[in-house]
């Protein structure tokens, strides 16, 4: 097994990349008679997919790790890179798509899909309208990236046994996300979210598919026992759940330099996050119906600064900080007791912590 203690992290990112980039140009030679079109989708395939924090990769290959242990054949290494790879296909599918349905401008500090698209219409002057263009670029696309990411694990080179073990696995994590991305749009449509309906939200778009399940499929690629994979959730899961609420605090609170989202950017959104639900508890009725109105609005500077200041006055930012606290100390407390490989632990307790604690 690869010794963690000299695991190079950016390294590790540029591998992905470049298995990404590897996969996505076989596929340019595949549709290459498509012709110009077909190059532009490309293109932005190639554009959504490049960089990031490869954190749903990193869980996979340490998730791997931590059940394969020093059995660890590394003829097999970029076999399981790719693998690990084609999760991020799946999380750039989301981000198209969520943008689109968030209608959101900007993504990475690049027009989102939909956006872009919009404007290559407008800028050609072309016939019809620009943002059905954009919309069903953004949708076409998104359901190729989730193509591709069941593709490229299937044929990523690991035994074919254990690939389609784990292809079950990336089943029911590409079931959870798109029900939970339903569960968001419906409880943004009704215009009320308790706690409770958030943290279900939370749990289903984002938390499995973030951390648990690309612990699981890592895992499963290495043989793991049942119990094995009830360690990993014990630690995957309050994780994921401390790491969308991180991302939750920054979608209000994050630097837009950093985040490369406008300022305040959820509340323009009207997203019913657990913050704003704990907000609106703890706020005066004054500041609640502010709040509440207020979502979904586009928002000046001023205002978004005004809500800020309500979220924090009801409390409802200490409460975010001291629930991810809470559960990063339960994912690894349960780590922690797990067995599982003590090399891969240490590894998974520091990205444990970099989820955790991040400015984007």
């Amino acid at each position: 097994m690869t010794d963690t203690a000299a695991w190079d992290q950016a390294g590790f990112r540029d591998r992905v990349q470049r298995a990404l980039d590897e996969f996505l140009d076989e596929q340019a030679e595949r549709l290459g008679d498509v012709g110009d079109d077909a190059a532009r989708l490309l293109a932005e395939a190639r554009a959504v997919v490049s960089g990031g924090k490869r954190f749903r990769a990193a869980f996979c290959f340490w998730g791997f790790h931590a059940v394969a242990g020093s059995a660890y054949d590394e003829a097999d290494d970029a076999a399981l890179v790719r693998a690990c790879a084609s999760l991020e296909l799946l999380h750039a599918s989301a981000l198209v798509h969520d943008d689109y349905m968030d209608a959101s401008d900007t993504r990475r500090g690049r027009p989102a899909t939909h956006r872009g698209f919009a404007a290559e219409h407008r800028r050609d002057s072309w016939s019809g309208d620009a943002e059905q263009y954009g919309a069903s670029a953004a949708i076409l696309l998104g359901d190729l990236l989730l193509s591709w990411s069941d593709e490229m694990l299937r044929r990523c080179g690991l035994p074919l046994d254990r690939v389609v073990a784990a292809l079950d696995v990336f089943d029911r994590c590409r079931s959870e996300v798109i029900t939970g991305q339903f569960l968001d749009v419906s409880v943004q449509a009704r215009g009320t979210a308790d706690v409770d309906a958030a943290m279900t939200v939370l749990r289903y778009k984002s938390a499995k598919y973030s951390i648990e399940r690309p612990l699981h499929i890592g895992a499963t690629l290495a043989g793991a026992s049942a119990a094995q994979l009830r360690d990993l959730s014990a630690f995957g899961l309050p994780l994921g759940e401390a790491f969308q609420l991180r991302d939750d605090l920054l979608g209000v609170f994050g630097d837009p330099s950093a985040t490369g989202k406008p300022a305040g950017d959820d509340l323009v959104e009207g997203k019913r996050t657990v913050l704003v639900a704990l907000a609106l508890d703890g706020a005066s009725a004054a500041d609640a119906a502010r709040l509440d109105a207020a979502l979904g609005t586009p928002l000046p500077a001023d205002d978004v600064a005004g809500l800020r200041r309500i979220i924090d006055s009801s409390g409802a930012h200490e409460q975010v900080e001291q629930v991810i606290a809470e559960l990063a100390a339960r994912a690894t407390d349960a780590l922690a007791r797990a067995d599982l490989d003590p090399r891969a632990r240490d590894v998974l307790l520091e990205l444990a912590t970099a989820v955790t604690v991040r400015v984007v």
